[in-house]
């Protein structure tokens, strides 16, 4: 549904942010991969 897109986005901005920080907090290397409910990737990768 819509509704759950939205939130999984929301989600996922904020996963993304949340290992941003960490990356630059902790000067450590993150990679985060994340598949939605359609099989779609995103990734993030700090280096």
């Amino acid at each position: 549904s819509a509704a759950r897109q939205v939130t999984f986005s929301k989600r996922r901005r904020g996963l993304f942010k949340k290992a941003e920080e960490l990356s630059v907090l902790c000067d450590a290397d993150v990679a985060l991969i994340v598949f939605s409910s359609t099989d779609k990737l995103s990734q993030f990768a700090s280096s």
